[in-house]
This record gives structure tokens, C-alpha cells and sequence, in this order.
């Protein structure tokens, strides 16, 4: 894929009203989701749930891209055709998670380093095969009593670029993530510090691995206060700190920001995504890139059960619509009881 290719594809995975469905949850996670419907997470009932979510009718038009699994990557609908196929013949970008997941960083207690860089160039050629179009890699920055430090930060911006470098030599666009937990009892005003730190360092490392921007996607977090902060921000607060802070970190030549929802709850990552969007115009497109936050209801409806099934794909329907409104501006939250 050449520069053009992957400048496309990058555009396309952050079009108007769409976003990107992250149904990358590794085995152990999915689990813990099954555990709370009481379902037994076996390779076929994992199968069937991803079905569910990538065949849902209503929410088509408003998914760009869906971040998969290596097992999910390699999985067929009941009818036999390869997710990636199907995704693809349904006008949604198909996308793999490749980091190996966050490690603890030696010599820095409660900080951690993202792995997997190790034969990571060829495991994204047979992806590549596969379907692949984009790939994702998320580095996990904590915020705590004297941290992150800046090695912390640094090395896992480092990581991030080499990985992107990789992904766009195998003509694979790289969604860049680096997260600033919103756990612990930290401030909005502590979070935007330290997501500004990140960010700075994130560009740098890009720019000195050579990484074309404008084939990348930037999955941050928004800039929220810890959920154990006695000082909630508003949503307004939240909106204005996260635009605030991208405007000073992400260069204009990247195509578009796909948030990812950090633990928000569903209505609340929505509310935020659209205040952004209602600001005004900005250098870059700005939607999302939403796991729990997308999938919560569908979960809940559907419960495991086939009698479930409708109702967990119409779940899945009304959420990509609010979120597809959101990244116009236009989700207002009293839509929520009238969309479905």
C-alpha cells in the first residue's frame, strides 16, 4: 500500500458521523464481560457474539472500522465468510490489536511498558493477507503518587512509533493509542498535564520514526477527572480541557482523533465526544473509537440468549447512531430515550 493507500484509508476510518467499533478484547477480557451475563466464553460463543455485533444492521452506516482480535481476525460468520470479508462487503474497515499487552516496566513500580514488538513485522504481513487494513497498539500511562515518569512515558511513546514505522512499511494505517487512565482520585486539571506530557512525547517519537502522519489515527483519552476525584468536572469542563489540549499537541496533518471511552459510562463518553464536536471547526475530525462504551447495552440485551439476539443488535443500532450524531455535534442527551 503506498502513501496514497494509506492516507485514504486513514481518512476513511474517521468519515463524517462514522467511527470505529473496538471489539479487540482478548480472551481473558471477553470473559470477564461473559462472567457478567453469565455466559460461557468458548471460542463459538465468542464467535457468535462478534456476529452479532458486526452484522447489526442499524449500526452499519455508522461504523468506519472494527478493531478485531487475532481469534476473531480468524473467524467466520455462521454463513462462512471471513469477518474481514464481510466487514469489508459491508463498507466497515476490517483492523487487528497487535501489542502483546501492558507489562510491568522493571524498575518502576506501578508503571508499565506495552510489548510485542518481537516479530511483530511479520505477524503484520500475515494480517496484511488476511484482510487487515489498519492495526492498533495501546500504551497504558497511570497517573499516582509520583507518577508517570518520564522514562515511563517516553519509552512507551517510543514503542508507539515503532510500531506505527512497522504498520505503514506493511501498508497497514496504525491507530496510535496512548491512554491516560482515568482511575485513582486525580484532578481534570492533573490529567490535562500529564496528557499534554504524553502527547508532546508521542509526536516526537513519530516525527523522529519518520511516521506519516497524515496516515495515522489518534486514539487518545479524553481529559477527565480520576473517578475517585471528589471534584467532578462537567461535561462542558471536559469537552473544553480535551480540545484545549489536542489543540496544542496534534499536528494538523493528522486526519482525525477516534477517542477511546476510558470506563466512561455509555451516555456520558457520548455527551463529551458531541460538546467537542459542537465547539466548532478544528484542524482534525474528531469521533470515536468505543469498546464498552458501544457494547454495554448490546451485551446486556442480548444476555447469551437467542431470543436475545434482535435485541442486542438493536442495542448495538441505537448507540452507533447516537455516537455517529455525536461526532457532529448533534446528540442532544435527551435523544437517549426516544432513540430506541
Amino acid at each position: 500500500m503506498n502513501t496514497a493507500d494509506l492516507c485514504a484509508t486513514a481518512r476513511a476510518l474517521v468519515a463524517k458521523n462514522r467511527g470505529i467499533l473496538a471489539a479487540d478484547e482478548s480472551t481473558s477480557t471477553i470473559k470477564k464481560r461473559f462472567d457478567t451475563i453469565k455466559f460461557e466464553s468458548t471460542e463459538e460463543n465468542r464467535r457468535t457474539y462478534r456476529e452479532l455485533l458486526f452484522t447489526a444492521p442499524g449500526a452499519q452506516p455508522y461504523i468506519s472500522g472494527v478493531i478485531m482480535y487475532d481469534e476473531t481476525l480468524r473467524q467466520k460468520t455462521q454463513d462462512g465468510v471471513p469477518f474481514p470479508a464481510y466487514l469489508a462487503n459491508h463498507g466497515m474497515l476490517p483492523g487487528i490489536k497487535v501489542d502483546m499487552g501492558a507489562k510491568p516496566l522493571a524498575g518502576f513500580p506501578g508503571e508499565t511498558i506495552t510489548e510485542g514488538l518481537d516479530g511483530l513485522r511479520e505477524r503484520l504481513a500475515e494480517y496484511y493477507k488476511l484482510g487487515a487494513k489498519f492495526a492498533k497498539w495501546r500504551a497504558v500511562i497511570d497517573i499516582g503518587s509520583g507518577t508517570p515518569s518520564g522514562y515511563a512515558i517516553d519509552a512507551n511513546a517510543e514503542a508507539l512509533a515503532r510500531y506505527a514505522a512497522l504498520c505503514q512499511e506493511a501498508g497497514i494505517v496504525p491507530i496510535v493509542e496512548p491512554e491516560v487512565l482515568m482511575d485513582g482520585g486525580h484532578t481534570l486539571e492533573r490529567c490535562e498535564e500529564v496528557t499534554n506530557v504524553v502527547l508532546d512525547s508521542v509526536f516526537s517519537h513519530l516525527f523522529a520514526a519518520r511516521v506519516r502522519l497524515e496516515g495515522i489515527v489518534l486514539k487518545p483519552n479524553m481529559v477527565v477527572s480520576g473517578k475517585k476525584c471528589a471534584q467532578q468536572a462537567s461535561a462542558q469542563q471536559v469537552a473544553e480541557a480535551t480540545v484545549r489540549t489536542l489543540r496544542r499537541q496534534v499536528p494538523s496533518a493528522v486526519p482525525g482523533v477516534a477517542f477511546l471511552s476510558g470506563g466512561q459510562s455509555p451516555t456520558d463518553a457520548t455527551l463529551h465526544l458531541s460538546l467537542m464536536n459542537a465547539a466548532g471547526p478544528l484542524p482534525w475530525t474528531l469521533t470515536f473509537s468505543y469498546g464498552r462504551a458501544l457494547q454495554e447495552d448490546a451485551l446486556s440485551a442480548w444476555a447469551g440468549k437467542t431470543g436475545g439476539y434482535a435485541g442486542g443488535q438493536q442495542a448495538l443500532s441505537v448507540r452507533a447512531k447516537l455516537n455517529g450524531l455525536a461526532a457532529a455535534g448533534e446528540y442532544q442527551p435527551s435523544m437517549e430515550s426516544s432513540a430506541a
